[in-house]
């Protein structure tokens, strides 16, 4: 039996024109779109990403917006009940149809679905949208609050004040970051759509899944708007299976269940652990057909009592898996960029670099469907913050019921997602509580008006989406704990920046714990490549007014060029200071991550801070703006292995001066090498230690075979740090029983400054193989962080790679956007430079 097609719609995305009752301006603008990309496009205002152009397009955000478009409906359109829907409306605005006043937005969270229904005619119509000035009417709702409400800033650049982001519904890094650019897009980035439908239209699909030995029964439940009491047809079809029902329905929300089991599934999994195979679910209301891609998994975090406090890690189809990624923000500080293809782009990075877990922070967005469509396709699971990020937020009876909205219908749009793990209340707002002098001197106030958003924010997640754990924030030691989440290691998850906000050794990372490490990070400069799309040679200076201008975080610059001193000699020129920089920022992470999961099952997750970035800037991202792999990238291919071996240096005893203060980088006693094994079977590899001369010569250390269990970490080899001499390092590669080569690392006892590294001569070759392109790599001497850049669009298999002589080092390299390269034109811009040439 088939539904009756009575469901239509008329899409509105298209040309609109721009104009603003305080300027004379009147271009063209595509939307879904933002106000910048008209103007850029109609050269009225330079590229802000440019130098220090940011100052001068300020004024944008400050002036009122209108944008209108004539369109056209037949008889047949508006035969029917008839919804306008409008998504991501950014953010104050007055909606007219006709010359009437239809709809008022202020959250751009929220999808606003507007009766229409006798308001459109045949014929011509005329859809207008006007913008409200966002920080204005911000700053006009703080200063109404009957207490204050401190709001970061963290944005607080060219002379300005600061806007009060916690008082309006938008991504909070609009307004800037300290890795952020202030620019506060205006505009409309979702669906725009005139619907008809004959009774009812579709509201939400969610899908619960209880699982069994062999079957997952599947409980979908389906939101009904219906405008008059009625009968509708409602059919589901999944997996070979349909049901169809006819429904009476009454004006207003209707909700209905229907129960189906599957038998024999097919289970969904992470990145790494197996496969992602979707189910298509098709819903079609009168007509109105919806698809969405079901994964079945059973996902739960485990938080219980243990031997140490309290557990923190999740279970996935009944296996405690790592979670290994890095943070997410939005991928571009221009809305209109934000497209399928970069989103793409960035989340297969993800996956190629091992990761199988990203976080959704809370001082951005939520995303488009198609990022969770993807994320699904590629098995990445997602940590999801709510919106709400570094400072307190009002807790008025309007303010909650606005966020009461937002975030019931973004759980009902995403919880059907395979990817979607936790829902996280906010990032670091508790803790927040403790940063502000209005908030450090009344924290009972604030402690109980932070209680009444997260409580609710609990509540929802509770009643619609059951299935999954809500965790209040970002850090957090659990349910109603306000106490501090960043270096307690003990249970929830932490934030831990010591290492760059307070400027200590690497190896601090090895003094914390942690359950799950949620956030951490390091800087260093965007590539050179980029610096060169915003600046001019004259500007290629750290001091520079351009640098400055692009590194937003307080002394961000110096704190790279201090560390640098720390661990390298002084960079000969500021193209070797990047690269340099991009070195040390892995070194960091790999310090961190490598040591956080030898501890394993102690320390179940590691997200670093953070894997892309939203314009061209001095930053933690592991990848460049536009997606070219930063060095980190390449490490954390290498240190997120699911079969890994790594170095950890062990004190026998504190060692102490002669005041008995601990010495910070004192030599260890011993170094442990630790097998990791993610995987869910037992592991056997063969280790092979050699201790290697920076100038040449090696000798072997060690060798022996280990089996490791599912999901283990046990210690396989102990070296006395008495057997490396001054002038030598670790290098240890291990093989499966097969003698395949699974991973190569080393381990240097000391800063690499302290060694008298040589010039190696390294030879490159580029060849075809089965149809892909690679890069052979040898050297006469050891030849430490080779790196391979190329002009085209992509990246290698590996790099920042120790090559020894005797032995050739194979790098093999995928295309990006499309490119498809000739050997000659990648022969033509090869560049491999290696650690010593930055002296």
């Amino acid at each position: 039996m088939s539904i009756p097609a009575t469901y239509s719609a008329i899409d509105l995305a298209g040309r609109f024109a721009l104009t603003s009752p305080t300027s004379d301006i009147a271009v063209p603008l595509d939307l879904p779109g933002d106000v910048h990309s008209a103007l850029l496009a109609a050269d009225k205002i330079a590229d802000p990403y440019y130098g220090e152009n940011e100052k001068q397009v300020m004024w944008v955000n400050e002036t009122a917006w209108s944008v209108e478009r004539r369109f056209s409906a037949s008889a047949a359109d508006i035969a029917g009940y008839l919804t306008l829907t409008l998504s991501e409306v950014d953010c104050i605005a007055t909606i007219s149809l006709n010359g009437e006043v239809i709809a008022q937005t202020d959250n751009s969270f929220i999808r606003y679905d507007i009766d229409v229904t006798g308001m459109v005619r045949e014929g011509d119509n005329t859809l207008r949208i006007d913008f409200a000035i966002a920080p204005d009417v911000a700053r006009a709702r703080a200063d109404a609050h009957p207490f204050p409400i401190p709001f970061t800033k963290n944005y607080q650049t060219n002379g300005l004040a600061g806007i009060h982001m916690n008082f309006i519904r938008k991504a909070a890094c609009h307004a800037g970051w300290d890795w952020g650019i202030c620019i506060m897009p205006i505009g409309v980035y979702g669906t725009m759509a005139l619907r008809k439908s004959r009774l009812a239209r579709q509201e939400s699909v969610q899908v619960d899944q209880a699982h069994a030995s062999h079957s997952v029964e599947l409980s979908i439940k389906t939101r009904v708007f219906a405008f008059a009491h009625g009968e509708v047809e409602l059919e589901h079809t999944i997996a070979g299976q349909t049901v169809t029902d006819k429904l009476v329905v009454n004006p207003g929300e209707n909700l209905f269940t229907h129960n189906l089991t599957i038998h024999d599934p097919k289970l969904w999994w992470p990145a790494g652990q197996g496969e992602q195979p979707l189910y298509e679910l098709v819903t079609n209301l009168d007509g109105e057909k919806t698809t969405r891609q079901i994964g079945l998994r059973q996902l739960e975090w485990i938080v219980e009592k243990d031997e140490i406090d309290h557990s923190f890690k999740c279970r996935i189809n009944g296996r405690d898996i790592s979670m290994l990624g890095a943070n997410w923000i939005p991928a571009d500080a221009i809305p209109s960029r934000i497209t399928p293809e970069v989103i793409r782009d960035l989340l297969e990075s993800a996956k190629a670099a091992n990761m199988n877990m990203l976080r959704i922070w809370g001082g951005g967005q939520y995303e488009p469907d198609y990022f969770y469509e993807m994320c699904d396709e590629l098995g990445i699971l997602i940590w999801h913050d709510f919106m709400f990020a570094c400072m307190s937020y009002p807790s008025d009876r309007p303010f909650l019921a606005n966020v009461r909205t937002e975030i019931t219908q973004q759980v009902r749009r995403l919880s059907h997602h395979a990817c979607i793990a936790l829902w996280c209340g906010d990032n670091e707002v508790i803790g927040s509580l403790g940063w502000y002098p209005e908030t450090k001197a009344a924290p009972e106030r604030y402690v109980a008006n932070y209680d009444r958003l997260n409580s609710m924010l609990g509540n929802i997640v509770e009643d619609e989406d059951p299935a999954r754990r809500f965790w209040p924030s970002s850090p957090s030691m659990g349910y109603l704990d306000f106490s501090d989440g960043w270096h307690a290691d003990t249970r929830g998850d932490t934030h831990y920046w010591d290492v760059w906000h307070s400027a200590k050794s690497f190896e601090a990372y090895r003094t914390v714990n942690p359950r799950f490490a949620s956030e951490f990070g390091f800087q260093s400069f965007t590539s050179m490549n980029v610096i060169e799309t915003f600046s001019e040679p004259r500007d290629r200076n750290p001091s520079s007014p351009v640098m400055e201008n692009h590194q937003r975080n307080d002394g961000g610059n110096a704190r790279i060029l201090e560390t640098m001193t720390r661990y390298f000699r002084f960079p000969r020129d500021f193209d070797q200071m990047v690269f340099l920089s991009q070195i040390q920022q892995g070194l960091a992470i790999k310090t961190a991550i490598e040591y956080w999961r030898s501890t394993k099952p102690r320390c179940m997750g590691t997200l670093f801070w953070q894997i892309n970035d939203i314009w061209p800037v001095a930053s933690w991202s592991s990848l460049d703006y536009g997606g070219q792999w930063k060095l980190l990238q390449y490490m954390a291919k290498r240190f997120f292995l699911p079969v890994n071996v790594v170095a950890v240096p062990v004190h026998d005893a504190v060692p102490t001066n002669s005041r008995g203060k601990p010495v910070e980088n004192a030599p260890p006693s011993r170094i442990v090498l630790k097998a990791i094994n993610d995987t869910g079977a037992p592991v056997g590899i063969s280790l092979e230690v050699r201790a290697v001369k920076v100038a040449g010569g090696e000798r072997q250390l060690f060798t022996g075979h280990s089996t490791i269990s599912p999901d283990g970490a046990v210690e396989v080899a102990a070296i006395p740090a008495v057997d490396l001499a001054a002038d030598e390092f670790l290098f240890f590669s291990w093989r499966d029983a097969e003698g395949k080569l699974l991973g190569e690392n080393d381990y240097f006892p000391k800063p690499y400054k302290a060694y008298e590294l040589v010039q190696p001569k390294i030879r490159a070759a580029w060849s075809d193989v089965d149809g892909q392109l690679v890069l052979s790599l040898t050297s006469d001497q050891p030849a430490l962080f080779v790196t391979a850049t190329v002009d085209t669009p992509g990246y290698f298999s590996d790099n920042a790679v120790t090559l020894l002589p005797g032995r050739t080092t194979d790098l093999t390299f995928t295309p990006r956007h499309g490119a498809t390269p000739s050997a000659s034109e990648l022969v033509k811009s090869l560049k491999v430079r290696n650690l010593s040439e930055t002296f």
